[in-house]
């Protein structure tokens, strides 16, 4: 049977959403009991002692551990590290995946320097492209292929789009923001794969200026996080 409201004592007068009292202290006079309420807003601590009950903090008589007090920074940061963590896990899942994909010659990547195919495909831009022996390339397809001079040396590579032609008697292609066709007619054998995917701006990070910079941040970026990972362990 609850004590009468008189024989109460509440632990935390001076917070009114805190619902929490004794009943009775007197009961135990040599004893004294410390609670402790942590949440978002912080920690509130009572210190029960015979007859009274006193306010106080809970880092002058234990040392409590970081996990039972959770602030607002600190949520925070914990969904920081937990989007970087995972972030970080699908990028490694997605390189090793292209790493696969390429040594296995089913996907290749490059990067595309002109504006031939401004609109659809900026300079910057990393183009995925598949072999076409695993896709049949056809009217209407960007494709990578080896351009050539007219004696059969390669001058580099072009992703342009087929509008006409076959691959036995060769393909008519075109940039599309080019005026002209290319005056080359390549057939399969001088296709290198067919684009199947184009990934905007991404071929401007691979840059060996923009390596130099990136490099260093994420090396940064990880002191800093091994820093606040050090600090939560000093608390």
């Amino acid at each position: 049977m609850a004590l009468p409201a008189k024989e109460r004592i509440d632990l935390f007068p001076d917070s009114p959403e805190i619902e929490i009292w004794v009943e009775n202290p007197d009961q135990t006079p040599s004893s004294n009991i410390l609670v402790t309420i942590s949440s978002l807003q912080g920690e509130k601590t009572s210190l029960i002692r015979p007859g009274k009950v006193v306010e106080t903090k809970a880092k002058y008589f234990v040392q409590t551990p970081p996990e039972r007090i959770v602030t607002g920074r600190e949520k925070t940061m914990r969904k920081f590290k937990s989007g970087a963590i995972a972030i970080g896990y699908v990028v490694a899942a997605i390189l090793i995946s292209f790493s696969a994909l390429s040594f296995a010659d089913i996907i290749k990547a490059r990067i595309v320097l002109t504006e031939s195919m401004a609109p659809a495909i900026n300079p910057g831009d990393l183009v995925l492209t598949v072999s076409p022996e695993r896709l049949s390339p056809k009217v209407g397809d960007v494709v990578s292929y080896t351009a050539r001079r007219f004696d059969g040396a390669p001058v580099g590579t072009f992703s342009h789009r087929i509008i006409a032609g076959d691959p036995v008697t060769g393909f008519t292609l075109k940039g599309d923001n080019n005026p002209n066709p290319d005056v080359q007619r390549p057939t399969l054998a001088d296709i290198d794969g067919v684009v199947i995917f184009v990934l905007p701006y991404l071929g401007l990070l691979l840059s060996p200026r923009a390596l130099f910079i990136i490099i260093p941040s994420i090396f940064g970026f990880w002191l800093v996080m091994d820093a606040l990972r050090g600090d939560d362990e000093i608390k």
